[in-house]
């Protein structure tokens, strides 16, 4: 089975791995804003840190290590209060979050259980063939799906769904349950916090998540009864993180205190709120779709190594949580503008380019 640059023991990606031709980042936006290719049918060749900044990335792990190892370890804790799970991380943003709260499992609570990682697609589907793998291998477990954090609560929605047709369709009952570290959208069942703050593993691409694409889903690549797809980085090794980001945190995990403190449930008073928010946003900025307004430091990030950028949106812009972000905007020359009415720390405008 294919782990990517994990080690064998921490995850199993339950994927296809494939070449696929680069699309090219402006040429991909165009076809995924013209609704004649989906995202998930294309990939783009990775942006390669500067090292610029990659020193802004190493300053800003080391301003959160501690927070976002004490979250994994408060994840974790409550996690082990269950009698049997299997950890379904949803790839790739969740897989390092998965990674985390399995060693954790085993190291601080001697619970020794199995991950793995699949896909999930917005406006598509959740991988089937690797969820009914799951559930034939452990058919007594409860199913732990686990991502880093929520945005517009987009795909925490969509796994709501899928399994909702999943379980009728096979007459099961998987739990359709969702366990982040950052929910800023109000949505997960369970969040360890709503602030928006930057997790580490969301700074960078492939080399801090295991080598591994996002998910692709193309019928030229993915045949009926097969997995999802990705492409494995391989070209990447000499720059790879993946293991080096683990073991990091984990030496911070082995000597924190466990912190009694209950996870956070879902709020829809909140979920409206900041809804309300983005529909303000969405008219102001005169944005044709939702799916163009990324809110959260996290998705801010990726708007600005994936997507083409209109604009960003940032509560401080003397917050230092945010300097990775300044220097990818100056670097790609996009537009950074104070909004202290921001219920986030960052939030990113995706550019129509039609």
């Amino acid at each position: 089975m294919f782990h990517g640059s994990y080690l064998e023991s921490d995850v199993t990606f339950l994927v296809k791995v494939v070449d696929i031709n680069f699309t090219e980042v402006k040429e991909k936006e165009r076809l995924i804003q013209s609704g004649t290719t989906h995202y998930s049918e294309m990939l783009s060749q990775e942006y390669e840190p500067t090292p610029a900044y990659l020193e802004m990335f190493y300053k800003s792990y080391h301003a959160n290590k501690m927070r976002f190892s004490q979250d994994i370890l408060t994840l974790s804790h409550h996690l082990s209060l269950k009698k049997e799970i299997v950890i379904i991380s949803l790839l790739r943003a969740g897989t390092p979050i998965g990674v985390l709260v399995k060693r954790t499992l085993k190291s601080r609570f001697n619970q020794e259980v199995k991950h793995y990682s699949i896909s999930i697609i917005r406006d598509r589907e959740i991988d089937e063939v690797a969820l009914n793998y799951i559930i034939e291998k452990h058919p007594d477990a409860e199913c732990i799906f686990i991502d880093g954090w929520t945005g517009k609560g987009v795909i925490n929605q969509e796994l709501k769904t899928f399994i909702a047709q999943f379980n009728e369709k096979n007459s099961v009952s998987v739990s359709d349950k969702l366990y982040v570290i950052c929910d800023i959208a109000y949505v997960a069942d369970f969040c360890v916090t709503n602030d928006d703050y930057l997790l580490p593993s969301s700074a960078l691409n492939s080399t801090i998540s295991g080598l591994v694409s996002r998910s692709i889903l193309n019928e030229t690549l993915v045949k009926e009864g097969e997995f999802h797809a990705c492409k494995y980085y391989s070209e990447y090794q000499k720059n790879d993180l993946t293991l080096w980001f683990i073991d990091e945190i984990m030496g911070v995990i082995e000597d924190l205190k466990v912190e009694e403190r209950p996870l956070i449930l879902k709020n829809s008073q909140k979920y409206d709120e900041v809804n309300t928010f983005l529909k303000t946003i969405q008219r102001h900025f005169n944005i044709k779709t939702m799916n163009y307004i990324k809110p959260g430091i996290g998705e801010s990030t990726r708007v600005l190594l994936r997507r083409v950028p209109y604009i960003i949106l940032v509560k401080d812009l003397k917050d230092k949580a945010i300097e990775h972000l300044l220097l990818l905007a100056q670097e790609k020359k996009v537009k950074v503008v104070e909004e202290t009415s921001l219920p986030y720390t960052t939030l990113a405008i995706i550019k129509d380019v039609l």
